[in-house]
């Protein structure tokens, strides 16, 4: 009896293992390579900061996006795709959460890289000091699908502006056109 009753709950404990083992696996954000990874949506380099976000689809796959908008857009695109988990990184530790767990904050002066104006945190306190300090409408990860999604285009003009002024600077020269000197003969 007692050797039957061992092997019964030998058996269940088994079972249980081999349940637990056959359950979803825990799907991880990889690791940002700033040097070799491009956005999904927009193909700009992503940077290993506050502003990157992360999907892996059910295959393993894993995409990055320079900006909360460029993911949002992208699923928008791909709603085909079937996704396991979705990351984005917390704004002032700039460690990965969840976006399902997130708390966000939108507001137009807000600079991120694609000017989608959205950032995110960890925890909702957090977001709502931000608020507090800078102004800005607090956002569920619910409501994130139903966000208008617009780029701040003052905000693109002026970055675009930014850029032809460092590139004029790399060049050598200030916005001024260069002399040829095939035109001095």
């Amino acid at each position: 009896m007692k050797q039957k009753l061992l092997k019964s709950c030998l058996i269940a404990i088994l079972s249980l293992f081999v349940i637990a083992g056959c359950g979803k696996k825990d799907v991880k954000p990889v690791a940002i390579n700033e040097k070799t990874d491009k956005c999904e949506n927009c193909h700009m380099a992503v940077k290993d900061d506050q502003f990157a976000t992360e999907i892996i689809l059910e295959n393993g796959k894993s995409m990055v996006f320079d900006d909360i908008g460029c993911m949002y857009k992208w699923l928008k695109e791909n709603s085909d795709k079937k996704v396991a988990n979705s990351f984005v990184k917390d704004y002032d530790s700039k460690e990965w959460i969840e976006a399902s767990k997130a708390s966000y904050v939108y507001d137009k002066p807000i600079k991120t890289p694609m000017a989608y104006n959205v950032i995110s945190f960890t925890e909702k306190k957090d977001a709502q000091a931000f608020i507090d300090q800078h102004g800005g409408s607090l956002l569920t990860y619910d409501k994130l699908e139903n966000h208008s999604w617009e780029k701040n285009e003052e905000m693109v003009k002026e970055m675009k502006e930014k850029m032809k002024g460092k590139m004029n600077m790399q060049d050598g020269h200030d916005g001024m056109e260069k002399e040829h000197s095939e035109d001095k003969h």
